[in-house]
């Protein structure tokens, strides 16, 4: 019964996302290659004095990316010093500098770590005003830089690649708000509650009092899952009864977190003037999640055990709501999406199903990856392939018409190291420096040995990878930890995109080159086969060595 209910499941999301495919990637190529502005927009666009038809260079382009996310950072670090003064802040102090400082971080860079509990931490205000509109502009800006990406790929000799705002703008209101708006509706009929009444006080069966949590859920769940964000309303995240009532909304935010990311590779094909291209990238994205789903489902089916063989899988860390399959489902889903949202504990997972999660994360998130973010992940790794294959047959790689020379190789080969560098360089710092190790070992870590290792790996693959979600054996919030995941996050995501659109101009200014006998076809299953063997070689093989050290030594144990 159980592998019959998993199969509808994987059926169902597999139709419904196949039936978004078209008309959602349609829609983005339209929303963002109209010359047409809609009148709300000419208003933002005079508010911040912008003009829509002026294009951008990449530097003035990134100049626009910093800078927008330098006041957000800003601002939301700001919101959550004065929390004390604001209104419906429910009672709740200011948040202290660091954690403070690692929040902004967190949801600036679409990251969404969080190391407090939101609902003892932040009030409605710093949610609302803060988070929430995070939410929004930060899956916006990933979806832009996408955007400025194939739009190098498509024009030929220019100096220009966009409008960084009028991307912005149009992501927001015209993309993310309108299904978030439907998402939210959908949501409130399942059951996440969506209101302003602070705690309530309630008797519970055995005659004590409890204290429950409400608030304006399902208008941040909706956006927290759909720009692929993660930061829950509750500690407990999409684990929560207020925020994922059942096994229905659980796959309705499954397929929330897959839906723009699936969708993105036709916007590509379509604007770079070859459907055949998307479904190439398509086809690397969906086997790479298949291949994840079903690893990480048979490891926790098949727990070793006792306990796991009696309640016939592992469940420990699992809500018996969702079961097996729904909880690896949207494991799978969340840490291949850069979402992070949780509906089961990753660090109560078996150790080599812990790893699943970890390796998700280590290849990139381009499977599909977050908004935006996946799509120039894989086009970055794309870029890679044909170099390897231009090296393999002796020619000049060429992709979609654009050589891709010394400075393109370049950036791509710089694209793929800066997660590696921030992964392995913020967890050796953890355990190596004397001060910070002590402090780690002592207040942070609450398994010792070869698993204090693990989660100590996944915090800082994490935040470097902009993923969120976390082992929830490891205590974060401490002065270590806020400022190093901190500017891991930061670093994680605002390097590559300087890459990114330096990649994108070098791709805009050159001129097409005509297809030859020569030339690799990239649309063919020869270079899905090259593509999807370079995504792991080059990925995930980096990490190979200090997950032998974590996850892989405790599963042989």
């Amino acid at each position: 019964m159980q592998v019959l209910f998993a199969a509808l499941q994987a059926a169902t999301l597999a139709l419904i996302l196949a039936l978004l495919y078209r008309p959602l990637g349609d829609y983005l190529s339209r929303t963002y290659t109209s010359d047409r502005d809609w009148r709300v927009e000419r208003g933002f666009y005079r508010l911040i004095g912008v003009d829509p038809r002026a294009e951008q260079s990449w530097p003035a382009y990134l100049r626009g990316v910093l800078a927008f996310s330098l006041v957000g950072l800003l601002l939301v670090y700001a919101l959550q010093r004065a929390q004390a003064v604001l209104p419906y802040s429910l009672g709740l102090p200011a948040v202290p500098e660091g954690l403070a400082f690692n929040t902004a971080a967190s949801f600036v860079a679409n990251t969404n770590w969080q190391s407090y509990s939101p609902e003892l931490t932040v009030g409605y205000t710093v949610q609302l005003a803060g988070l929430a509109v995070q939410n929004f502009v930060s899956a916006a800006v990933g979806i832009a830089v996408a955007i400025a990406l194939v739009r190098g790929f498509a024009r030929h000799g220019s100096t220009t690649i966009g409008n960084f705002w009028v991307d912005l703008v149009r992501g927001c209101l015209r993309v993310l708000l309108p299904l978030a708006i439907v998402g939210a509706v959908v949501l409130l009929t399942g059951g996440v509650v969506q209101n302003f009444a602070g705690f309530t006080e309630v008797q519970t069966l055995s005659g004590g009092s409890q204290q429950l949590p409400g608030g304006p859920v399902a208008s941040q769940e909706v956006i927290k899952l759909l720009g692929t964000n993660g930061g829950g309303f509750f500690n407990a995240n999409s684990a929560h009864p207020f925020e994922n009532p059942t096994a229905w909304t659980n796959l309705f935010e499954t397929v929330l977190m897959l839906a723009i990311p699936f969708a993105l590779p036709r916007a590509f094909g379509r604007m770079v003037g070859s459907n055949k291209q998307g479904y190439a990238i398509l086809a690397v994205m969906a086997t790479l999640f298949v291949l994840s789903l079903v690893a990480l489902s048979a490891l926790e089916a098949a727990g070793r055990g006792t306990a796991p063989e009696l309640a016939g899988g592992a469940m420990e860390g699992k809500e018996t709501r969702f079961g097996i399959f729904g909880s690896t489902l949207f494991g799978t889903t969340s840490t291949l999406t850069s979402t992070g949202a949780v509906n089961s504990m990753h660090d109560s997972y078996t150790a080599l199903g812990g790893m699943l999660p970890m390796l998700n994360m280590m290849l990139g998130e381009v499977a599909p990856g977050g908004v935006g973010s996946g799509l120039y992940g894989m086009l970055v790794l794309a870029v890679i392939a044909v170099f390897i294959a231009g090296l393999l047959v002796g020619r000049t790689p060429e992709y979609l018409g654009k050589k891709i020379g010394p400075r393109e190789i370049k950036l791509a080969s710089l694209y793929i190291l800066v997660t590696p560098t921030l992964v392995l360089a913020g967890t050796a710092l953890s355990f190596a420096l004397p001060g910070v190790r002590e402090d780690v070992e002592s207040t942070s870590i609450w398994n010792p040995g070869i698993h204090g290792m693990s989660e100590v790996l996944y915090a800082f693959t994490s935040a470097s990878n902009n993923n969120g979600s976390a082992f929830a054996g490891l205590t974060a919030n401490t002065p270590w930890f806020n400022i190093a995941l901190g500017v891991a996050m930061l670093l994680g995501r605002f390097v590559p995109i300087v890459l990114v659109l330096a990649l994108a101009g070098s791709l805009a200014a050159q001129r097409k080159v005509p297809a030859t006998a020569g030339t690799l076809p990239t649309h063919r299953p020869q270079f899905v086969g090259l593509l999807l063997g370079v995504t792991v070689i080059v990925t995930a093989l980096t990490y190979f060595p200090v997950l032998t050290l974590g996850p892989l030594a405790e599963g042989l144990n």
